[in-house]
Parts: C-alpha cells; sequence; structure tokens
C-alpha cells in the first residue's frame, strides 16, 4: 500500500505523471525493457491511427472533418434483453462499430444519433480538425468498456460476426493498454500528461476491471471470447487487482482509500487538472470498494482493503452541511439540521481532511473559501453517493462474509 505523499500549493504546480522514454533512463535495462516495449507499441498503434485517417482522405480528397459530439455512452441495467436484437440496436451498433478506432477503442462523447462515421471522419469529437487528437481512445467516463459490453449484447441476441470481431479488437485494445504494473492509463495510445496517469477518476481503471470480471465470470454475452483471449483477460484481470490493492493510500500506518489517478512508472498520487490534486477521492474509492466486494472468492488481503475502505469513508463522512442553491449556483452551508452525512470530492494524504481545490490552482481549506475566489466551481464538491457502499454494500457484503464462512 502507498504511504501518503506531502500536498504541493497551488496544486496547479504539481508535477504531471507522463510516462516517456526520457523517464526510462533512471531504470536498469531490465526495468525498463517491458516499458520501452509499452511505448514501442503506444506510438504503433497511433501511427497506425493516424495513418488510417489519411488514407481515407485520398480516397474522399477532402479535409478532415470533425466526429459528431454526443453524452455519455451509457447502457441500462434494466434494458429488456430483446431490446438488442431489434432495429434500433442493430443501427445504434453500426454506428459504434464505425468509430471503432484501428488501434480498437473508442473515443468519448461520440454523437452515435448522428449516424455511423464516413471516410475522412475523425474518430474523436473532442479536438479540431488539424489538431492533435485528444481523446482519440479512452476508458474516460466509460468509454470503450460500454461500447463493447453493448456489442457484446448485440452479437449475443443477433449472432453478428462484425460485432463478434469488434469486441475482439476491443477486448486486445484493453489488454494491449495495459501497463507493465498492472494499472491503465485514462487515455491509449498514450497522449501524454495526465492521461497517462493509472486513472480511477471517472472510473477509467474500475470501468475495465468491472467488464475483464464479467468476461471472466461466464456472463452469456462474452461467450464470443476465445479461450486464448479470455486467458489474457483472467490474466490481466488478476494483476489489475493486485495493482488496485497496492494502491490503496495508507496515513500513518493506517489504509484509507484511493486517489483519482497515479504516477504510472512511481506509483505516487498525482494531479491532473488543477482542480483535482494528488489527493484521496471519496467517490472513486467507493467504487474501487463496490468492485472489490463483487469478486467471486475474496482473498484475505481483498476483505482487508474493503474493511479498511469502508473504515475509512465512514470516518470520512461530513456531518452537519447542507446543499443548497444561491443566485443559481449550488453551494454548501453549515446546518446542524442536515441529516444525511456529505463527503467530500478530495481529502488530502497527511491528515485525510476535506480539501477544496479551485479552478485558480489553489487548495482550500473550505468550501466557503474556494467559492468566494472561484465563480466557476468545476465540481460538486460534496457528494452522498459514498454513502450507498457504507449501507446497502456494505449491508450485502456482510451477508456474503458470513455466509462463506
Amino acid at each position: 500500500m502507498l504511504m501518503a505523499a506531502s500536498l504541493v500549493l497551488p496544486c496547479a504546480l504539481a508535477f504531471t505523471a507522463e510516462l516517456t522514454h526520457h523517464r526510462l533512463t533512471a531504470m536498469t535495462d531490465e526495468q525498463a525493457a517491458p516499458w520501452r516495449g509499452y511505448l514501442e507499441r503506444s506510438a504503433e498503434h497511433a501511427r497506425q491511427d493516424e495513418a488510417t485517417l489519411r488514407a481515407e482522405l485520398t480516397t474522399v480528397d477532402r479535409q478532415p472533418v470533425a466526429a459528431p459530439k454526443g453524452g455519455d455512452f451509457r447502457l441500462s441495467d434494466d434494458t429488456d434483453r430483446s431490446w438488442y436484437a431489434g432495429d434500433e440496436a442493430a443501427r445504434l451498433a453500426d454506428a459504434v462499430i464505425s468509430f471503432q478506432t484501428p488501434s480498437g477503442g473508442w473515443s468519448k462523447h461520440l454523437g452515435y444519433a448522428k449516424g455511423p462515421r464516413t471516410p475522412g471522419m475523425q474518430w474523436t469529437s473532442q479536438s479540431e480538425p488539424g489538431e492533435s487528437p485528444h481523446y482519440q481512445a479512452t476508458f474516460d467516463n466509460g468509454a470503450t468498456v460500454t461500447e463493447i459490453a453493448f456489442l457484446a449484447s448485440v452479437w449475443e441476441a443477433t449472432d453478428r460476426p462484425d460485432c463478434r470481431e469488434a469486441v475482439l479488437r476491443g477486448l486486445s485494445f484493453i489488454l494491449d493498454a495495459q501497463y507493465p504494473n498492472g494499472g491503465w492509463p485514462q487515455v491509449y495510445p498514450l497522449e501524454g500528461g495526465y492521461h497517462d496517469c493509472i486513472t480511477f477518476n471517472d472510473d477509467a481503471m474500475t470501468g475495465v476491471l468491472e467488464l475483464l470480471l464479467a468476461m471472466t465470470d461466464g456472463a452469456p454475452r462474452f461467450r464470443c471470447v476465445d479461450d486464448v483471449l479470455s486467458q489474457r483477460a483472467a490474466a490481466a484481470l488478476d494483476a489489475g487487482i493486485a495493482t488496485t490493492l497496492a494502491l490503496q493510500v495508507e496515513i500513518d500506518g493506517r489504509a484509507t482509500g484511493w486517489c483519482g489517478q497515479y504516477d504510472p512508472l512511481t506509483c505516487a498520487p498525482a494531479a491532473a487538472r488543477a482542480y483535482e490534486p494528488a489527493a484521496l477521492a471519496s467517490i472513486e474509492t467507493s467504487h474501487v470498494i463496490r468492485f472489490l466486494m463483487g469478486l467471486p472468492a475474496p482473498r484475505p488481503d481483498v476483505v482487508r482493503a474493503i474493511e479498511d475502505g469502508l473504515a475509512w469513508l465512514d470516518a470520512a463522512a461530513v456531518k452537519g452541511v447542507a446543499k443548497v442553491k444561491r443566485d443559481g449556483r449550488t453551494i454548501y452551508v453549515a446546518d446542524g439540521s442536515a441529516a444525511d452525512p456529505l463527503w467530500a470530492r478530495f481529502y488530502d494524504l497527511d491528515l485525510g481532511r476535506p480539501l477544496f481545490p479551485g479552478k485558480d490552482g489553489v487548495i482550500y481549506s473550505s468550501f466557503e473559501e474556494m467559492a468566494m475566489v472561484n465563480d466557476k466551481l468545476g465540481y460538486d464538491y460534496y457528494s452522498t453517493r459514498p454513502g450507498s457502499v457504507l449501507r446497502t454494500g456494505q449491508k450485502k457484503w456482510r451477508k456474503r462474509l458470513a455466509e462463506s464462512r
């Protein structure tokens, strides 16, 4: 488990955990070899994406155009399975497959409702034509893993070979994107900057682990995955779980929760955007705990990580604070009558105290101070979401543990 590190103020000056060949020079040749291979593979995937788009442009004789923008691609757990065999799912599958990058992943916020990608169109909506690709393929906001799960469901319902092929390519992409130490970056091929971090923020790595768990747990929609790829996925899942356990932060010798992102090489907590410092993240911690709770036959180290994480979330709850609207802004005020506990978005790595980073790059000790200086807050700085793990999730967990003994 990681020990706490000192915070850097203002957080805009915090170290950006980028993976580069230069950083590997501090390693021995043996240590650096798998990382050099990873960087070369990432660069080759990037060249493949670029070359494919360039070749398309020669056939259509035009400049590249941006992909249409849309919201997060989400699947409802309540969707009737028969829907995946219908015309609406078929049209959506056509669009989703068309936006799979040559390297095998998907971007985020794509407007699938506007139909399939056309030759010469970018795979990402997050950068303008002529700019370096931004979020070309990513695990952020459920991207890539949701597309794979959707196409696997369509394959299960229809036996469409193109859906199976896209699922297999997507799984290979996930396996290629995994770092030698078992983590996953937010963006692959690597984009640089904080996108290279091992990322739990917005469930990037947790989403990958959940998908791999579903594959290895025998979910019917993943029967399309052959034995060789399934074995590789199982090994990747084991490595990812081991890394997740190792990244749980200790403060004064006591295990707490997880950060939003970590340096890919040192595994030290890392900053991302100006208002995303190297800090414990309550929402991401609750999601990691929920994933670990779902593991079959959890080992003692998994049980310990869950129990320590639950204890930290319980201790980190903030009481006597209410969420209100004032002048069109969501703010938080002291209110002794507030019934439900809240959790700060971030907690420092020294004492586990709530942090309030502003878009100005400064970390404040209270929400009031931060909101007074920053007109645009950037985050909902308190949340009730971790409470569901402490209530419903913990009850189910305790019952499961009792039944297994």
